[in-house]
């Protein structure tokens, strides 16, 4: 009777285990999805007085989608995803934004070290040379990078670190992809402030 009930409660362990992973994590590309990323990032920007975001998109992801098909669609994503977390530290948290987005929490990370790990990020993409000839901007799959990043003395709110590092990623999309944008929101508060 004793093994039965242990063996019931390490089934029901095993099965809460599965139901918390399916909850925090992106089944396709096995990195944290946008629900438990919403959650850490909140905390982050408690807990850490510097902190950085990068929000990464495919470039011409669709195009790619169109040429070579949705099973190699998501082939894609999940190399791009082992590529950002190949490039990111143990502190640092990856997560599947939506659709072809991906988004890097950097805690503890001032402005100039976040720039330097989007770099690494396009370098290991680069590296993955996962072939796109439906691009514009190179025969290889790329990413446009915007970030944003806070610093003592200034707080911001989730969701307007992560619209700043929104505009950041549009810009680098309209200044022809393939690049890392980061965002200036320390110097139009200012700016702002002094009209």
């Amino acid at each position: 009777m004793v093994s039965i009930l242990v063996a019931m409660a390490l089934g029901i362990g095993y099965r809460n285990q599965q139901l918390q992973n399916l909850a925090a994590f992106d089944e396709l590309t096995q990195v944290a999805n946008r629900r438990y990323f919403d959650q850490y990032l909140e905390t982050a920007l408690k807990q850490h007085p510097y902190l950085s975001l990068i929000l990464c998109d495919v470039d011409y992801f669709k195009a790619f989608n169109d040429l070579y098909g949705h099973p190699a669609g998501d082939r894609c994503l999940q190399q791009v995803a082992q590529a950002i977390s190949l490039s990111i530290r143990e502190s640092d948290l990856v997560a599947r934004y939506g659709g072809e987005e991906f988004v890097v929490v950097l805690p503890s990370t001032t402005a100039e070290t976040a720039a330097e790990i989007a770099a690494r990020i396009q370098q290991h993409i680069r590296q993955a040379a996962i072939v796109h000839e439906g691009s514009q901007v190179s025969e290889w799959v790329t990413l446009s990078c915007g970030s944003a990043s806070v610093s003592p003395g200034f707080s911001l709110p989730r969701l307007q670190l992560v619209q700043y590092a929104d505009e950041s990623l549009y810009e680098a999309k309209q200044s022809g992809r393939n690049q890392v944008v980061a965002s200036q929101w320390q110097t139009r508060e200012a700016k702002g402030a002094s009209i």
